[in-house]
């Protein structure tokens, strides 16, 4: 299985709801076993830059690059890449 990470942070803090709403668009697809938009809760004092991560979970690599393929992904990319600042994703396997 792998889970896919993707943290965000968004240029003014008055386009939040509207980034989230974006990136809420993904939380629809089909192609993944969980898909979750959360606000970060920003409890680290040593580091406040994230507003939203994405977590992912998606069987295998085919089933990750279908959810990328998906008409509702580039819609949400669409709809956040011009409000966001910072875009850091990581993908991962566990056992």
């Amino acid at each position: 299985m792998i889970r896919h990470v993707v943290f965000f942070s968004v240029r003014d803090a008055a386009d939040a709801d509207r980034v989230e709403a974006g990136l809420r668009l993904l939380e629809g697809s089909p192609h993944a076993r969980r898909l979750a938009i959360r606000r970060n809760l920003k409890r680290d004092d040593l580091s406040s830059e994230v507003d939203f991560v994405v977590y992912g979970e998606f069987d295998d690599a085919a089933a990750l690059a279908a959810y990328k393929a998906d008409p509702t992904y580039a819609r949400s990319i669409a709809e956040v890449r011009p409000l966001r600042d910072l875009r850091i994703a990581a993908d991962f396997e566990l056992d």
